[in-house]
């Protein structure tokens, strides 16, 4: 039971960049979102909810994976960059969506993908499965990071 907390728990602390994101992200779709020219490659809005909720829930078990090996510096130094890409994921909503800031969106993105590629190589350095388990999430954020570029070039 106390294992099935914790990744409870675990999941739920990955999840809370989408919380405080949707409620940034709701407030702003419509007109703001709508009204920006998008490149051809971008998806219908319908997937954005499916994918984070995969990802989180990737992202939690990762977590809690990482939380049951056994304490050492590179699983410190590894928490210490998982915490940093929870942070920056919620601001780029909050830049991105409610202050319409698409450049400076972008600039945290990148920084959220190196906190993410940070994350995975001392993950991968305590545990391969728990690194290997943060490739989506790695996978997603560089195309949102290259749609995030488009939509600046498209709208300047």
């Amino acid at each position: 039971m106390k294992n099935f907390l914790k990744l409870i728990g675990s999941i739920f602390v990955c999840f809370l960049p989408g919380i405080v994101g949707g409620f940034f992200t709701a407030n702003n779709l419509y007109p703001w979102y709508d009204t920006l020219v998008k490149p051809s490659f971008n998806p219908p809005s319908w997937v954005f909810s499916p994918v984070w909720t995969m990802l989180y829930t990737l992202m939690g078990i990762s977590l809690f994976l990482l939380l049951k090996a056994e304490n050492s510096e590179n699983r410190t130094q590894g928490l210490v960059f998982f915490v940093m890409q929870l942070i920056l994921n919620s601001l780029w909503s909050i830049i991105f969506f409610e202050l319409h800031q698409i450049l400076w969106a972008f600039v945290v993105i990148i920084f959220l993908l190196l906190f993410i590629i940070l994350s995975i190589w001392k993950f991968y350095q305590v545990s391969k499965t728990t690194a290997y388990i943060l490739v989506p999430y790695l996978l997603w954020v560089s195309f949102a990071t290259v749609l995030n570029f488009s939509i600046y070039r498209l709208n300047g």
